[in-house]
């Protein structure tokens, strides 16, 4: 490890593991210097951190934090990161709301202290070196996550956070950093919101950024950058798999085909069976009929509703790691085994597996941090799911999935996505004895605008200008949809609508 420790201005020191000093330009950016230490060595671990922080840096435990090349670390004890809560506004993903308290994906890097590898930042020189270094590590982690290159905020990398300093990026910085590295209509957009949310009027920074070219991340590639982790996550090599199901008896039994032939068997496969119809039976009779390689445990409920199904299933699982599958997937008999290794080799404790439709072709072909969760398509380490269950707030609804990614999330468990190994979605129909549910706002005079499960979502894992920016899109996006024309008019009842949502997103968070 090489380690620079500076002043947010320039580099004070730069020594080895031993405390070995390096010869160092001081008058240069610090991301200049750090990249022409990182071609002089590319082998070596970088590790910045601001002088005032030297006795907090937890120097024990960074390899250990560092478990594989392809990660970049960084920490600020703030409550908001370097970009401020208005960056909310133009960036709807899940690595904005950073929780300080575990390590979080985000690309909201900090001067405050980070970890990078050098022959990552060596794939990184194309990106121009900043005099500011939050916005430098800020930018090679936006452009480069989306590449594979796994980012997080780190708490441990300090063990004292008690003196953290607060450095905010200026409006013109704000407006420069969303013009460099979104498209450019999100400029327009976040002066808009500034200027009704806030009553700021930011003409100059608005003004100054278009002059700005946007940065693209078209000739990153860290494929040749070896992932290899030291984290032993695969110990026991035992899975679970748990399957909700409600009148796809073919379906199921298809899936459970899939299962068997499996190079690495499951153990045990949970299914919980679904029929509302008072006094119904089973009609999954090949469960016992026929001979499986693995225990079946069947759970058979009046009760209906996916949430409450894969909560009645997590509560049996016995292995080290279960499967959250659906009753209309379809895979290769290699699947759970390409899943351990790829598991073992990212040393990480949830995955989300490429879930095409029939015919559907995925862009995405990298191994990356997941913006989404899968309930049908993901496997998690038993130990991650203690005290997290599905929300049954979102029953019935959209985003219980996402939601139960979230919870993971919130506890230090990251989902990555890989695009191997595939499970094919069928999207089979609904079971014959569906009936058509009735929510609960459906005959309400006003309709809430977005459905209340979505807004549940937002209040639950989105920042308040977030929700603002979402509000402001949902608002421009609506209005071709719908019959009233006049603008005046839409607006005043697009509020109703919203604020009917709000009441009912508050009704199902205190149901749950």
């Amino acid at each position: 490890m090489i380690f620079i420790y500076h002043t947010n201005k320039t580099i004070c020191k730069v020594e080895n593991e031993l405390g070995e000093p390096f010869n160092f330009d001081p008058k240069v950016p610090i991301a200049v210097e750090l990249q022409r230490i990182a071609i002089k060595n590319p082998d070596v671990i970088l590790v910045w951190c601001h002088v005032d922080y030297e006795n907090s840096l937890n120097i024990d435990v960074l390899n250990k934090l560092f478990h594989h090349n392809r990660l970049m670390l960084s920490f600020s004890a703030n409550r908001t990161c370097f970009l401020g809560d208005q960056i909310g506004y133009v960036d709807e993903s899940l690595f904005v709301n950073v929780n300080k308290k575990v390590r979080f994906p985000t690309w909201q890097m900090s001067s405050t202290v980070g970890m990078i590898h050098a022959s990552v930042l060596v794939k990184l020189e194309s990106i121009p070196c900043q005099n500011n270094l939050d916005y430098y590590l800020s930018s090679i982690a936006k452009l480069a996550m989306p590449q594979g290159l796994l980012c997080y905020s780190e708490p441990r990398l300090l063990f004292d956070q008690n003196n953290s300093k607060k450095v905010t990026a200026s409006t013109f910085t704000l407006f420069r950093f969303v013009k460099q590295h979104y498209k450019t209509r999100w400029v327009f957009l976040l002066f808009l919101n500034l200027l009704w949310y806030e009553n700021k009027l930011p003409i100059f920074p608005f003004l100054l950024s278009l002059f700005y070219k946007r940065r693209v991340a078209s000739k990153i590639n860290l494929e040749g950058i070896k992932v290899s982790s030291n984290e032993n996550v695969v110990q026991q090599k035992t899975i679970d798999v748990i399957i909700p199901t409600i009148g796809r008896e073919k379906y199921l039994h298809d899936v459970l085909k899939d299962l068997a032939k499996q190079t690495v068997l499951p153990q045990k496969v949970i299914i919980v069976e679904q029929n509302p119809v008072d006094k119904s039976v089973s009609d999954l009779d090949y469960l016992i009929e026929e001979s499986w390689p693995f225990k079946i445990k069947h759970i058979f409920t009046h009760q209906a509703g996916a949430c409450n199904a894969r909560n009645l299933a997590l509560l049996e699982v016995d292995s080290e790691w279960v499967f959250l599958a659906d009753d209309d997937n379809r895979f290769e008999s290699t699947l759970i085994e390409t899943v351990f290794v790829k598991l073992a080799q990212y040393g990480v404790h949830a995955v989300s597996v490429a879930y095409p439709q029939k015919n559907e072709v995925f862009s995405i072909s990298i191994v990356r941090q997941a913006e989404t969760f899968g309930a049908g398509n993901s496997f998690v380490k038993k130990e991650m799911l203690r005290g997290i269950s599905f929300n049954k707030g979102y029953e019935f609804g959209y985003g219980e999935d996402n939601d139960f990614g979230m919870q993971l999330r919130n506890r230090g468990t990251d989902v990555l996505y890989l695009p191997e190994p595939k499970i094919l979605h069928l999207k089979a129909p609904m079971g014959g004895f569906r009936t058509k549910l009735i929510l609960a706002w459906e005959h309400d005079e006003v309709q809430p605008k977005p459905s209340p499960t979505v807004m549940l979502f937002q209040l639950n894992h989105k920042t308040t200008q977030q929700n603002l920016g979402y509000k402001t899109i949902l608002f421009f996006k609506y209005y071709n949809h719908q019959s009233i024309k006049n603008p005046l008019t839409y607006y005043k009842n697009f509020s109703k609508q919203w604020k009917r949502s709000l009441y009912w997103a508050d009704k199902l968070n205190t149901t749950v």
